[in-house]
């Protein structure tokens, strides 16, 4: 490393203006723009920029927070960069927080809906955040294979409508990056745009977020990068799962437009969280063994939003109705 950094003690790094423009100082620095972003993005994600750079900007873009311009300009040059073609895809699911208090609920949303038809495409990452329980090691106990290539994605979504996909096959330099958390300390713009990547270029797209400021950039970005339905809302645990003990604010695009939509709190305390994620009590309720009240609101209220997400449904109240009656049919 010390050997890369002396081949540019006589001249700058071509990396070295990004990380001036976002650290410049309270009044000299600025977001970058679309172009820019794009720019920088496509440098790291072709591994030509240093470690010390890396971690400089991550970090530097995470105190700022990074503008829709930025965010855009990030997914756009990892879009570019990724070899898939596009299947024929009802809803692309990310997934990459992990379950801490309740049990991943929304994976049953999302594993009710293939079982009606609905064609998903799940993606994430595992292992990031300790202490957590991740979509992949989930799905492994329900005996769901884990993608490791675009072959299999399709094989998966031919034979059970749902496949799903970690980060590390979708970009091994993403999963490097967003392993960083341990790292750092904290979550960088990795997180954020790992969202946004719907890798098969699925007809509607599904994102959580942790802080409510992100919703907006979110749903701006997924507008720039011209996603014609999506929703964007502060998931449970950051998961892309409606809360049941709190108003849900939908920012959403439906047929190309933005429109928001809030749900109301439909619990009148809030619900105990769970003292242990026992796995086999949540296979239990998949297969119908036992009910869990606070877990099957959070199943078909979350299966909702995806309805109206894919226009399955004219409006929320339908989209809940008929999630109630998947949930129902579901053997």
């Amino acid at each position: 490393m010390n050997t890369k950094r002396n081949l540019y003690k006589d001249f700058e790094h071509p990396f070295a203006q990004f990380v001036r423009i976002v650290g410049k100082g309270k009044n000299g620095a600025r977001s970058l723009t679309y172009d820019e972003a794009y720019q920088a993005f496509s440098m790291i994600l072709k591994n030509e920029v240093l470690d010390v750079q890396l971690g400089a900007f991550l970090m530097l873009l995470r105190v700022k927070e990074e503008s829709v311009d930025e965010l855009t300009g990030f997914v756009q040059a990892t879009k570019d960069q990724l070899n898939f073609q596009p299947l024929a895809v009802n809803l692309d699911w990310s997934s990459y927080a992990g379950k801490r208090k309740h049990y991943p609920w929304f994976l049953l949303a999302a594993l009710t809906l293939s079982k009606h038809g609905y064609k998903i495409v799940m993606h994430g990452a595992s292992g990031h955040t300790m202490n957590r329980v991740y979509t992949e090691q989930v799905l492994e106990y329900l005996g769901f294979p884990i993608c490791q290539n675009e072959a299999q994605v399709k094989q998966q979504l031919d034979t059970q409508n749902f496949a799903y996909l970690p980060l590390n096959v979708i970009s091994p330099i993403l999963a490097d990056l967003i392993n960083l958390r341990n790292v750092m300390g904290l979550r960088s713009p990795i997180h954020t745009l790992a969202r946004l990547i719907n890798p098969f270029n699925a007809k509607a797209t599904l994102q959580a977020i942790f802080h409510p400021a992100y919703r907006s950039s979110h749903q701006q970005a997924a507008f720039q990068l011209g996603y014609k339905n999506s929703a964007v809302i502060k998931g449970e645990g950051g998961e892309f799962e409606r809360n049941p003990d709190a108003k849900t604010l939908i920012c959403g695009i439906q047929d190309g437009e933005l429109y928001e939509h809030e749900l109301p709190k439909l619990t009148d305390n809030r619900s105990p969280t769970e003292e242990q994620l026992d796995l086999a009590v949540f296979k239990s309720v998949w297969e119908g063994q036992q009910a869990h009240e606070y877990g099957e609101i959070a199943i078909t209220e979350t299966m909702g939003i995806a309805l109206y997400t894919m226009g399955i449904v004219n409006n929320y109240p339908e989209a809940m109705s008929k999630a109630k009656h998947l949930w129902n049919t579901r053997f």
